[in-house]
């Protein structure tokens, strides 16, 4: 319970759809009560998360939808934004703020979106939900080194993906 937000997220970005998302985490959910035997006491949020993670690739080739067709709903990904009805609106400064604050989410939403999966994925455990690279590794079944390059790989997509949404 303690992480499903986590999974949630993760799914989320994977999924790039609120209730192919919520699918996803519901047999991940239906899985980890399954196979709790295999659980080794350790980090129980890698192993949910590893769960989710295979879930949801064993879900995209049981749809055999290509992962580029795959809605996203920037508003469900939305980070932790402000609450409209807590701004001042008598304070301009602090429209402005949050009217830039939204267009660099979206910005960057836009970007994160374009990276392929294995790319986003890596991004999101260590970026969004602050997993270690050994985490990861446990998450993903890659590597540290494999998780480490393809996180720098993933910054310099990500990068370059931020410059040409500039650039328009």
């Amino acid at each position: 319970m303690p992480h499903l937000d986590a999974a949630y997220n993760l799914a989320l970005w994977l999924a790039r759809d609120e209730r192919n998302a919520e699918d996803v985490v519901q047999e991940a959910c239906l899985r980890a009560c399954r196979f709790i035997d295999s659980y080794d006491g350790r980090s129980g949020r890698a192993w949910f998360l590893a769960i989710v993670r295979n879930t949801f690739y064993t879900w995209l080739e049981q749809n055999r939808v290509e992962r580029s067709s795959i809605e996203f709903d920037e508003e469900a990904l939305a980070a932790e934004g402000y609450d409209m009805g807590q701004l001042e609106w008598d304070d301009s400064h602090a429209v402005e703020q949050y009217l830039e604050q939204e267009d660099s989410r979206r910005w960057l939403n836009r970007a994160l979106e374009r990276l392929p999966a294995q790319f986003r994925e890596v991004v999101v455990l260590r970026e969004l939900e602050d997993m270690s690279y050994k985490e990861i590794a446990g998450v993903t079944g890659m590597p540290i080194g494999t998780v480490m390059s393809r996180l720098s790989r993933a910054r310099h997509l990500l990068l370059q993906h931020l410059k040409d949404t500039e650039e328009v």
